[in-house]
């Protein structure tokens, strides 16, 4: 698979069909896509509509071919189309879709969740990352007999009316971070304090005596931009919520499976109580989880009085694609490579900005990364939301227009997959120093 030449300027990039497309979109579908993180209201424009993916590669339906930085945003950590996984998913297509009812291929995959993730002893599968969060706040709850959660402001934790509070991603790009539509009862049990803040867990804690089910939160933000734990900050979590008997939860939607196989806990070997999986547990393929200690996941129906179903949970598609997919991660360890060549990136586009004389701010932990206009490290959704957004905007089409698919917004994580070759990364780096010379220009 050939890298795609740096031969296209802004004035010749051009998206007929892809306006084409998105305007019959927009006549049958709200906003012309079917989740606001593909819309382009961050940036500006239109969308291009993709053609076909391979590898670490996109081509939309104008023929341009792209280095995918998102990588459906996030799942696809061995690169798009993996012959092993594609080979899974047709022999499962050969024995049926879906069965509403138990299959083998459930247990498999959930074995291999177990001996991977560190808090995990029983897992239970559904089908998106909201419905991994709202099931495991919902048992949370149930277990301990209270109804208020803490939350961190920024973090995303799916479109879960509770969570939809100061929460990042879209709702962030879009200005919508309360939505319409979430009652002031839904949101009245979610206390929201800053991210790397333990001083703030503290206070409410100590103001909500015994009230207190969870403190939710992502151990590495990626839904308000990459924000690494500051030093220290889980382990005083995990303290705190031990001596408050209040539940750690992990949503590791994004970082499970990507930034150490273990995920997250095991990266910085901090043990939360409950944990939410997603985007890689399902290869590509609509999957995710949510899983804890058995004397916790023994609550849940039809084993407990918690009750929690879906007609296609542990559908046998998702499961073929998503344990082959940790198949791989576990036996061929991709991790170090995918450091590398992250590693190779930060320094790229740290050198880009800096030659530029941009503010700027690299923030990595793994394969996630994000460049912030922003002049110094983002630590909360505070600094977040002061990067400039409309430089981004312009840095985002000169990108777009010399091959490289970038998250659509500021408040997005890039992800780079094992599919992905120094050559790949080397010409994003200099798409970015090409970039932002033509935006300072």
């Amino acid at each position: 698979m050939s890298t795609p030449t740096p031969a296209l300027s802004r004035p010749d990039y051009q998206l007929p069909r892809s306006h084409a497309a998105f305007v019959r979109a927009s006549r049958v579908i709200p906003g012309g896509v079917n989740s606001p993180a593909r819309a382009f209201g961050a940036v500006g424009g239109e969308p291009p509509f993709m053609a076909r993916a391979a590898g670490a590669y996109l081509w939309d339906i104008d023929g341009h071919q792209y280095v995918d930085l998102i990588g459906s945003w996030g799942p696809m950590i061995l690169g798009h189309g993996h012959p092993r996984v594609k080979q899974a998913v047709a022999e499962s297509l050969e024995t049926g879709t879906s069965f509403g009812a138990p299959t083998e291929r459930e247990s498999e995959i959930a074995e291999t969740v177990v001996q991977a993730v560190p808090s995990i002893e029983m897992v239970r599968f559904v089908s998106s990352g909201t419905e991994a969060a709202m099931s495991a706040v919902r048992l949370a709850r149930g277990v301990t007999g209270r109804e208020k959660i803490i939350k961190m402001r920024g973090h995303y934790h799916g479109h879960v009316d509770a969570l939809l509070v100061q929460a990042g991603s879209a709702a962030t790009t879009l200005g919508t971070p309360n939505s319409p539509g979430v009652t002031r009862g839904a949101a009245a049990d979610t206390l929201l304090v800053p991210f790397n803040d333990a001083g703030a867990v503290a206070e409410i804690l100590r103001a909500y005596p015994d009230q207190i089910a969870a403190v939710l939160l992502e151990p590495v933000a990626g839904n308000m931009g990459l924000v690494p734990p500051r030093p220290g900050y889980l382990e005083q979590l995990r303290d705190l919520t031990s001596k408050a008997g209040v539940l750690l939860f992990f949503d590791e939607v994004m970082t499970g499976f990507r930034v150490a196989y273990g995920g997250a806990q095991e990266r910085f070997g901090i043990t939360p109580d409950l944990t939410a999986l997603g985007k890689i547990v399902g290869g590509g393929l609509p999957a995710a989880a949510y899983g804890a200690a058995s004397k916790l996941m023994e609550f849940v129906s039809p084993a407990g009085p918690i009750y929690q179903a879906g007609t296609l949970s542990g559908n046998p598609l998702a499961m073929a694609a998503g344990h082959t997919t940790l198949k791989i991660l576990r036996d061929e360890s991709p991790y170090e490579k995918l450091e590398n060549l992250t590693a190779r990136l930060e320094a790229g586009l740290n050198r880009a900005a800096r030659d530029a004389g941009v503010p700027h701010v690299v923030q990595r932990v793994g394969s996630m990364i994000t460049l912030f206009f922003h002049d110094g490290p983002i630590w909360d959704y505070e600094d977040a939301c002061r990067s400039d957004t409309k430089l981004f905007g312009r840095f985002f089409w000169e990108m777009l227009a010399r091959g490289v698919y970038l998250p659509c917004s500021q408040f997005e994580a890039a992800f780079v997959s094992a599919a992905h070759t120094e050559a790949d990364i080397d010409h994003v780096c200099t798409a970015a120093a090409e970039s932002l010379k033509a935006v300072r220009s």
